[in-house]
Order: structure tokens, then sequence, then C-alpha cells
């Protein structure tokens, strides 16, 4: 391998690598070429790279803890109105639990509804509570109720039971005539009981 420079022959075999002032000045630009990009190159994946990667890990870091910080702030700001808030919700809470009838109440409901059927004109040929359902914090208390009458007894009927003094809800309604022509309602009435937590 041999390089013309300046008209020259130049031999590669010729270079001292123990006497590198001797090189011509074209040969030594281009030594200090390489060796420059490969201080560059090592430098780079052995000090800058594993730096990048902190820089960018850090950053994330920054970015999570930004919006932790806001979001704990807008929670401090308004830590007043959530109170308020809370607050509101109890005794939202507590008056909804006035509504749910106690073990005891639970008959002087099942006198309510036949009470609310009878004055509507209706007649009842069944009314019984059915079993419990259990939920996550309240206890379903249906009662199938089949009582006879006609389509405006029946309104009357459900608008009565929607003002009682205690949650009632209908499920499950059918209406159909029977052999002697009368219009039978049958529905699931479901009440509602609180389950007390045990601490």
């Amino acid at each position: 391998m041999s390089f013309n420079l300046k008209s020259a022959d130049f031999d590669v075999n010729d270079l001292d690598l123990e006497n590198m002032g001797s090189w011509p000045l074209v040969v030594k630009i281009i030594f200090a070429l390489i060796v420059a990009i490969l201080v560059s190159v090592l430098s780079y994946y052995l000090l800058i790279d594993s730096k990048i990667d902190q820089l960018q890990a850090a950053t994330a870091k920054e970015t999570e803890l930004r919006q932790l910080y806001q979001r704990r702030y807008a929670a401090a700001v308004n830590l007043e109105a959530y109170r308020e808030q809370m607050n509101e919700m109890e005794k939202t809470f507590s008056f909804l639990l006035k509504q749910l009838p106690t073990t005891h109440e639970t008959p002087g409901l099942l006198d309510d509804i036949t009470y609310v059927g009878t004055t509507s004109g209706l007649t009842f040929t069944r009314i019984n509570w059915e079993p419990e359902v259990e939920q996550d914090f309240y206890t379903e208390l249906p009662i199938r109720i089949n009582v006879i009458g006609n389509y405006h007894q029946f309104g009357n009927f459900v608008s009565e039971v929607a003002k009682l003094p205690r949650i009632v809800s209908l499920h499950d309604f059918t209406i159909e005539a029977d052999k002697d022509d009368r219009l039978r309602f049958n529905v699931v009435a479901k009440t509602y009981r609180y389950k007390e937590t045990t601490k």
C-alpha cells in the first residue's frame, strides 16, 4: 500500500511509530483524526451512554413526582371542601339508613303494604316473605305479592308503595287475566336491611 503525497511515493511501512514527528503532515492529520474518532467513540460508550440512561430515568421520575405533587397539592387546597362533602355524604347516608327497616320493623312493613293494597281496592291472593339475599353491605328482603284488581288500582298501589316511609322497590311484575277475566298483578317487592360491619 502506497500514498502519493506531493508527487513523492510514500510507503506506510516507512512510518516509524517511535518517531512520529518525522511523519508527513497529511499522515499526522489522518492519524490524529483516527485517534480523535476512536477516543470520541470510546468516551461515548464508556462515559456518556450510561449517563444518558440515568438522565432519562431521572427525567421520568421527575415527571412522576411533579404529577404526584400536583395531585397532592390539589387535594390539600380542596381539603376543606372535601371535609364538607364528606360530612354531607355521612348525613345523606345516615338519612338513607333510617329508611331501611330494621329486623323488628319488617313485620310492620308487611302490614303497611297490605294496608296500601287494600285501600287501593286490590284483593290479595298471596303476600309472603321469600328467602333473604345477601349482598356486599346490605341484605335484600323480597316479598312475593299476588293481587287481583284493575289497571288503575295497580297504578295507585305502586304509587302508594313509593310513598311508604321505608325504601321498597318493585321488581319482576306481570299482569295477566285469569279464567274469570279478572286481572292478576304479580310482583316482587324488595326492601333492604343494612348489614352492620363488626369491628
